[in-house]
């Protein structure tokens, strides 16, 4: 009798796992309507880090993290070397809303140290001058986390949403990230 019930309590454990395992969101079968995909960037998560930033104003921290291509072109000095990115690269942009440590590190003693709380989102970018050649041939794509749901959502329409903003860049092929030394 007790070996059925823990049979039983496995089964029904297994069973919600299972549920569970297929309720969940594949965050890859997203993309922006006429735009992005999500699958474009599989693996991001494992990018090397071009840059950090933190926005104040917005209570912001981002990490922006760049694909081979990307990383291999910013370490030959591109932009800055007046070539412009190569078709192919692709950057990532890790949003979290920030939150200060209360806990006080030893080496941080005079003010609290700012750190990632909840995502926010995650941005792309895709450099593809066939595929995007009226953005000057970036694409972008921008999806927001819903942390009470564990899901992301698109943001925008079309592959051109961030092309406004990055016009501003335009001396750096459109790109405002550096790649910091090491």
């Amino acid at each position: 009798m007790k070996s059925t019930r823990i049979i039983m309590f496995a089964g029904a454990f297994l069973s919600g796992f299972a549920l569970l395992a297929l309720t969940a969101q594949d965050k890859y079968t997203l993309k922006v309507p006429n735009g992005l995909a999500f699958s474009e960037f599989r693996g991001y998560e494992d990018w090397q880090t071009i840059a950090v930033s933190q926005t104040e104003g917005v209570g912001v921290l981002r990490a922006i993290l760049g694909d081979p291509v990307m990383i291999n072109a910013v370490r030959a000095n591109i932009p800055g070397n007046g070539k412009p990115f190569p078709d192919g690269s692709r950057m990532a942009k890790v949003i979290w809303n920030q939150k200060k440590i209360t806990d006080h590190a030893p080496f941080s003693v005079s003010a609290p140290d700012t750190v990632p709380d909840v995502l926010k989102a995650v941005e792309f970018m895709v450099k593809d001058s066939k595929r995007f050649p009226d953005t000057h041939g970036w694409g972008y794509g921008e999806f927001v986390y819903d942390a009470a749901s564990g899901t992301f959502k698109p943001l925008g329409t079309g592959a051109t949403c961030g092309a406004a903003c990055h016009n501003g860049a335009a001396k750096t092929d459109y790109v405002f990230t550096k790649y910091s030394l090491r």
